[in-house]
């Protein structure tokens, strides 16, 4: 009874383990650059000036499973960078940020190289949710964008408020 009962908390540590590799290749496969190439918001942000531009996110692996996101952007004709720094959950996909404020999900999409990045939760007491669709290129690919779309239906997002970015390599002012 003793051995059959050893042999069970053995196996059940090895399934622990294999389900911790798994989610470091995980947390390995999302490191590197992604583009963004459509978002989504509750707010219609459609009707600016122009077209709004985004630029390269970096993703890194942090030891524990966390994952820590560099974002560039601009804002009052100037370039910004700000560190994110997702901590995991035990939900496999599901991280937390802005001491637990907001909720993110990273959903791996069928079509190779790209994911959906969705958001949400209240910060400065405003409800916000949000989904960015991403790829290792910036390249435009109609089927992950079928696949935002639905994704986007799906969540009871208006269809409209879809943007599809300008890409840009890297952030540098414009000159005056």
């Amino acid at each position: 009874m003793k051995s059959l009962l050893l042999t069970f908390l053995l196996l059940g540590l090895v399934a622990v383990l294999k389900a911790q590799e798994v989610l470091s290749d995980y947390q390995e496969e999302l490191s590197g650059t992604w583009y963004i190439k459509a978002m989504v918001c509750d707010k219609n942000h459609t009707d600016r000036k122009g077209p709004k531009k985004v630029f390269p996110m970096m993703v890194t692996a942090l030891e524990g499973g966390d994952l820590e996101v560099e974002i560039t952007f601009w804002k009052t004709n100037q370039c910004h960078k700000k560190k994110i720094v997702m901590h995991k959950t035990d939900e496999p996909g599901k991280y937390t940020t802005f001491k637990g404020k907001m909720v993110l999900y990273i959903q791996e999409l069928p079509v190779k190289d790209h994911y959906i990045f969705y958001c949400e939760g209240r910060l400065q007491g405003m409800s916000h949710r949000k989904g960015k669709l991403v790829g290792r290129d910036p390249g435009e690919n109609p089927e992950a964008m079928e696949e935002f779309k639905k994704f986007v239906q799906l969540k009871g997002f208006r269809q409209e408020n879809i943007i599809v970015p300008e890409q840009r390599d890297q952030c540098i002012p414009e000159s005056s």
